[in-house]
């Protein structure tokens, strides 16, 4: 007989999740976006949650009722070597691109730069990023030990301090919200600013890299039916989805709030730190930033190994030691140009492939109900491609959108494409791709995807 879940198994799972997903995006971004929002933090916050947390449970929920083994295999539902492609982009992005040079330039950020003077902040980022990643790649040896103990003890710390710093954030309020300025891309379309701004967590794409650990713990507690599997996955999963919720919306409201003291930031480390400086003084800042860093190193110790285990399994003439060496000394090294620059050149990455995740995530919901047709899939992802191609370059550097092809490509879009103004276009494109391969499969008798 199939065993049963219990309540504590569910908070459990959900706990886990929790700590896979909640790394440095996690904190800094709804902090900044709640300063940039202003009077209009409600609605951005909303549209923040609809990626930030909504796009992430679906990504876990796609993995369980597809019953893939991973993204690559999900992906090949498209084709091979679309999949071989797109799997490498998104561990590229979530790994030493992107996100592990970001954990340490956020504890750097929030733990060590309001402490020491400005003409020494580039060499101390040099030497406390060639420590925090020497630190994961020792760990990433053999993660189990000091996961387990970060998840059991750092996290649920983590989160009492920061529960502190919230109490008094909102009993002692530096501003109001209704008198906060209204930075000029929250005026008009909040929920849509903060929609996109939500692709910065990057959890969307980490569920697609963490998924299947989350099936695989249901699975090992002895459910093995797949329905069973699926509705286990969304009440787990639900657990950490509420918490996170709660959590990004008190901090962007913390974020408006601290307008009526501090100007807006460059980044929401930044701004962080000032306000946990403000309320718990230094020795306060000082057992935050001890906390962040420990949250963050354990989040870069599972990227890091989630990175080499995918990589070994894709590259198997490597071995996994080589991956985490490269892992760890690439971000190292991409962590010196600091965090506001990690984020602006992420920027345009994430718009490229944050909308053929989502439709990944989609259609591997609603697969059933057409059959799982490969012509669904591929004409859904190739027509969802190129305005995601066009987003990306819209949200380039100057560099690249003064060109004069690019600005003719833009200026197309911007008269043609429904949405593209508000970082959006690709939806339309996507809908048609999905219509096109619904009425081919149909008339073709398209073969199953694979």
């Amino acid at each position: 007989m199939e065993k049963k879940l219990q309540f504590k198994d569910y908070m459990y799972v959900g706990s886990m999740l929790f700590g896979l997903f909640f790394g440095a995006g996690n904190l800094i971004f709804p902090v900044h976006m709640g300063q940039e929002a202003g009077a209009n933090v409600g609605l951005a916050n909303l549209g923040f949650l609809v990626t930030g947390i909504g796009l992430p449970f679906l990504g876990v929920i796609a993995i369980g009722v597809s019953q893939s083994s991973g993204v690559f295999e999900l992906a090949s539902r498209i084709n091979r070597r679309y999949a071989m492609i797109f799997t490498i982009l998104l561990y590229l992005v979530i790994g030493p691109f992107f996100a592990l040079p970001r954990l340490a330039t956020t504890s750097y950020e929030i733990g060590i730069a309001p402490h020491v003077s400005s003409d020494m902040q580039t060499w101390l980022l040099a030497l406390f990023s060639a420590l925090f990643f020497g630190a994961a790649w020792w760990f990433s040896r053999k993660p189990s030990k000091i996961l387990d103990y970060v998840g059991k003890f750092l996290n649920p710390l983590f989160l009492v301090l920061l529960g502190v710093l919230l109490f008094f954030a909102f009993w002692q309020p530096l501003g109001t919200i209704s008198d906060a300025p209204i930075y000029p891309s929250y005026q008009n379309d909040a929920f849509f600013t903060g929609f996109t701004n939500g692709y910065n967590t990057l959890d969307a794409l980490a569920s697609l890299a963490f998924g299947i650990i989350i099936v695989s713990t249901i699975r090992n507690m002895g459910v093995e039916k797949p329905t069973t599997v699926a509705k286990d996955t969304i009440l787990s999963g639900s657990v950490s989805i509420v918490l996170m919720g709660i959590i990004y919306t008190l901090l962007s409201y913390m974020g408006t709030k601290s307008l009526g003291q501090f100007p807006i930031s460059e980044n929401g480390g930044i701004a962080l730190a000032q306000i946990a400086n403000h309320y718990l003084g230094t020795i306060g800042s000082l057992l935050l930033a001890l906390i962040v860093i420990s949250a963050c190193l354990k989040t870069a110790i599972g990227l890091i190994t989630a990175f080499s285990e995918t990589f070994a399994g894709l590259f198997p003439k490597q071995s996994y030691g080589f991956f985490i060496a490269l892992t760890s000394i690439l971000p190292a090294i991409f962590a010196n140009v600091g965090l506001t620059n990690i984020i602006e050149f992420s920027i345009p990455v994430l718009m490229f492939i944050y909308p053929l995740a989502i439709t990944l995530i989609l259609l591997a919901i609603i697969s059933p109900l057409f059959h799982h047709r490969a012509s669904v899939y591929r004409m859904t992802t190739y027509f969802t491609l190129i305005a995601a191609i066009i987003d990306g370059l819209n949200a380039s550097p100057a560099l690249i959108t003064n060109n004069a092809f690019v600005q003719g490509i833009l200026s197309f879009a911007s008269n043609y494409l429904p949405f593209f103004q508000i970082g959006m276009g690709w939806v339309i494109p996507a809908a048609i791709g999905f219509l096109i391969g619904l009425l081919w499969s149909w008339f073709k008798k398209d073969p199953i995807s694979a």
